[in-house]
């Protein structure tokens, strides 16, 4: 999903821009209340697994690509406005170093790929976890289905930016069915992948899974370390 530079008008990508500075000063005041000494560690895996993720690159149509975003899963992790920011620090260094993205188009991006992502599927991935009952075992699935919805979303919003400043010879309409129909299959990809990590997480550490917090009872998100006693007596105390 990266934009090229040149495939969206200057007047469009500044305005893109001013509201991704703005975004960005909203994160880091919000993150400011979800960071501590415990999960600011995890903060910079999570930039480092969806700066990986984000390799894997399907084409979709003059210039653009589309590939896993990892908003979900980063929000879900570290909490929304860290995880906003995770991902546009991934996108920073993409476009900085490796020429993945333009740099005129960076607030696009940003917008869509970290913003949209976020905003959209944290309240959804929320919503779906209260709904279901609060076993832990649940919230991978609701991490997944907000991950495979906010793919989409996450596109078309692009297509609004291109409705808007497209500079490229394509209707809307084709464009649309570009994204839409590609981003529903990259969906499914990252559904899997953001269900098997917080799966992971949440059974290893679970008091490190922010999305987890005020849905699971506090003993179910607890660090629970054998002491010798009980592992001696096979768990038991």
């Amino acid at each position: 999903m990266h934009v090229p530079d040149g495939f969206i008008d200057a007047p469009t990508s500044l305005a893109a821009g001013a509201v991704a500075v703005m975004g960005v000063g909203l994160c880091l005041r919000g993150a400011r209340r979800e960071l501590n000494e415990r999960t600011a560690p995890l903060a910079g895996l999570v930039a480092a697994f969806v700066f990986a993720a984000q390799m894997l690159n399907f084409p979709v149509a003059s210039g653009t690509s589309g590939h896993l975003l990892g908003g979900v899963l980063a929000a879900i992790l570290v909490g929304p406005f860290t995880g906003a920011l995770a991902v546009t620090t991934v996108l920073l260094v993409q476009a900085l170093l490796f020429a993945d993205g333009g740099l005129t188009a960076l607030g696009v991006n940003i917008v869509t790929m970290a913003f949209v992502t976020v905003a959209f599927g944290y309240p959804f991935f929320r919503l779906l976890a209260w709904a279901m009952p609060r076993r832990r075992d649940l919230l991978p699935v609701a991490a997944a289905v907000a991950a495979l919805v906010s793919v989409p979303v996450a596109s078309l919003v692009f297509v609004g930016f291109y409705s808007v400043g497209g500079t490229v010879d394509l209707s809307v309409s084709s464009v649309a069915a570009a994204m839409v129909g590609v981003h529903l299959f990259i969906g499914i990809g990252e559904a899997v992948i953001t269900g098997l990590t917080v799966a992971s997480v949440i059974t290893v550490r679970p008091d490190l899974v922010y999305g987890a917090r005020g849905l699971l009872p506090r003993a179910q998100l607890e660090l629970r370390i054998p002491t010798p006693s009980t592992a001696a007596s096979g768990g038991q105390p």
